[in-house]
């Protein structure tokens, strides 16, 4: 793959990789590992892309699977310290729910960040994450549900 290529994608992806991976993750030199592996696997493998939403549904999935197989890895999970989310990129009004949904399990973290966050359609998240749409629904109204509670405990 050509640097320039690559170039692009980091720029047109990077931010939304991160912030995907930090939710994920709760940690950014963790989250900065997944998105570089995630950018490294694009240079290893060359995919051939359908669009712009195909690539970056692709850098998702990628993405996502990384996380998930760094949480299988440890252990623990320490939600995110204020610091950390004073310089995520993007809406900064986001910054507070973003800090909520780390405290959230994994599974409902990745929905919601990739629905609410990113956009993406129930569907397309059910392929992304290999789940049928309906578990992605559930896994959506179940995960506002916490986020709603800790919400209501945090700000009310």
């Amino acid at each position: 793959m050509d640097r320039e290529k690559i170039k692009k994608a980091v720029e047109t992806y990077g931010d939304s990789l991160y912030r995907l991976c930090l939710v994920m993750l709760g940690n950014s030199s963790d989250a900065e590992d997944a998105v570089q592996e995630t950018f490294m696997q694009l240079i290893r493998y060359e995919p051939e892309f359908r669009g712009n939403e195909h690539e970056k549904a692709w850098l998702i999935t990628v993405a996502a699977n990384k996380c998930r197989d760094m949480l299988r890895k440890r252990k623990w999970f320490t939600p995110l310290d204020e610091d950390i989310l004073e310089n995520i990129p993007g809406n900064t009004e986001d910054n507070r729910l973003i800090g909520l949904l780390t405290e959230l399990t994994p599974k409902f973290r990745e929905v919601l960040t990739l629905h609410y966050i990113e956009g993406y359609k129930v569907n397309e998240i059910a392929e992304m994450i290999n789940k049928s749409p309906s578990a992605v629904k559930m896994r959506l109204a179940k995960g506002r549900k916490l986020l709603e509670e800790k919400y209501r405990k945090e700000y009310l």
